[in-house]
């Protein structure tokens, strides 16, 4: 009987933690809709969302590594793009949408409130917006490889 305990005890922790260590829908590499960025969207320690960039289609401007130049702080100005934090502090509202979050546009140095919708495994639907989400504009990205 106890041995039957023990069994039922440890696949139950067994499937705890695999259910836990399941991905979400939205985290993985996506393309961008211009196609000329790469961001790895993953969950962090606190249990919220955040985007970096990973790739970039052209990572060198004059042959050194493109810089975060549009930034309104001087001291941000020389930041590499590659691994640059553009999404920031999403938290999961259900299982499509990732909400509370911010967007950072690197070439316009300017931060906006963001949603995010998973409308399938391959797509994401990004909004960034000021204020309320009816001002704002809404991109398409695709999972990438």
């Amino acid at each position: 009987m106890s041995a039957f305990i023990l069994s039922s005890l440890l696949l139950l922790l067994g499937t705890t933690f695999a259910a836990n260590a399941q991905k979400e829908k939205v985290e993985g590499n996506w393309l961008n809709q211009e196609k000329d960025a790469k961001i790895e969207i993953y969950k962090a320690r606190d249990g919220k969302f955040y985007g970096k960039i990973v790739w970039l289609k052209e990572p060198n401007r004059d042959g050194k590594p493109k810089t975060d130049i549009n930034n309104p702080k001087e001291n941000m100005k020389a930041t590499p793009i590659m691994g640059l934090l553009i999404l920031k502090g999403f938290n999961k509202d259900d299982d499509t949408s990732y909400e509370d979050g911010t967007i950072y546009d690197p070439k316009n140095g300017k931060t906006y409130s963001c949603k995010i919708t998973v409308k399938d495994a391959n797509t994401l639907s990004i909004r960034g917006y000021i204020g309320i989400s009816l001002i704002g504009r809404t991109t398409t990205w695709v999972r990438s490889n």
